[in-house]
């Protein structure tokens, strides 16, 4: 005799329960596709958000330097802002001279001290010195004084190694307008920090720079790096910056960076502006990376010590 198959039990009509098992199984299924899908969008709004957000930082030009506040912007014209600021005692180690040695320090920025007409005539100077050489890697170097210019991974001394032909690449005006340039700097500096401007003396290094976005080759392209200059260069007493290309216009990034904790400020470089400040670590700085463009400037140090001044360059 065959044996009998046992129906499965059938639930009752009426009751509910099969109708019940199987919709909740439904629902289980598209819950779960449901948060799926809104995972999926949730995934590529963020990275839509951080593309956004990424392309907006970079069209700016600027790095994530914990910058708080911007000591000057590219697009006002500054007739004068200073800040003063509590002295290091990096000066303290060095010979220090009554009436010039930083007892006043501070940061100081002004676009009427040399005209953008100015700062164009000095860019030509450096773009015709740096056409004879130019680094290899994101930065270049001109110094008029000891002649050291960039060629490759080395320096060279353009005045041994073009000769007479030096006359040639530049005249005797870029040199005088040179002069008048660096005179007006020394005065406004003098000014700002209540010393007399024959107190102060032009020292070394004092240079051209000039900054894009190829890779260092040599430690020397690492323009980068957080540093103090009276302790890079003891010389150095007040060091200030003139620039000669415009923030976002020339070049992105590129930045100067004045360094605290917290509260990192800034000041983004226009053609014809100068920024000053005294050389200890009250204020430690660095420059950003240059993202894109080429970026000219021109490195003017002052030392109130005689015995560390140089004198002004001339066309020989």
């Amino acid at each position: 005799m065959a044996p009998q198959r046992r129906a499965v039990p059938k639930a009752p009509q009426g009751s509910g329960a099969a109708e019940r098992k199987r919709p909740s199984s439904i629902k289980a299924g598209w819950v779960s596709n449901e948060s799926r899908r809104k995972w999926l969008w949730a995934t590529v709004l963020g990275a839509c958000a951080a593309l956004a957000g990424f392309l907006l930082w970079d069209s700016k030009g600027g790095d994530d330097d914990g910058v708080t506040e911007v000591l000057a912007r590219h697009d006002e014209l500054l007739s004068g802002r200073f800040i003063e600021v509590p002295c290091s005692e990096d000066y303290n180690s060095h010979r220090r001279f009554e009436g010039c040695s930083p007892r006043k320090c501070g940061r100081g920025v002004s676009d009427t001290i040399i005209t953008r007409e100015e700062a164009q005539l000095i860019r030509s100077i450096a773009e015709k010195g740096l056409s004879l050489g130019g680094s290899d890697g994101g930065a270049s170097i001109l110094d008029l004084h000891s002649g050291a210019l960039s060629v490759g991974k080395h320096f060279v001394n353009l005045y041994r190694y073009f000769g007479d032909k030096i006359q040639n690449v530049f005249s005797e005006d870029d040199f005088q307008l040179y002069r008048d340039v660096r005179w007006k700097v020394q005065q406004a500096i003098a000014q700002a920090f209540d010393i007399n401007v024959s107190s102060l003396h032009l020292t070394k290094p004092t240079f051209f720079s000039r900054i894009n976005s190829t890779a260092a080759q040599t430690a020397h392209d690492e323009y980068w790096h957080t540093h103090v200059d009276k302790v890079t260069y003891g010389s150095f007493d007040y060091t200030s910056l003139l620039y000669l290309s415009d923030f976002l216009d020339d070049f992105g990034g590129g930045r100067f960076v004045f360094v605290e904790e917290g509260a990192n400020r800034t000041v983004e470089p226009r053609a014809g502006r100068v920024s000053f400040f005294t050389s200890g670590s009250e204020n430690l700085h660095r420059v950003e990376k240059v993202h894109w463009g080429t970026r000219y400037a021109i490195t003017i140090a002052f030392t109130c010590n005689p015995d560390h001044g140089i004198l002004d360059p001339v066309l020989t």
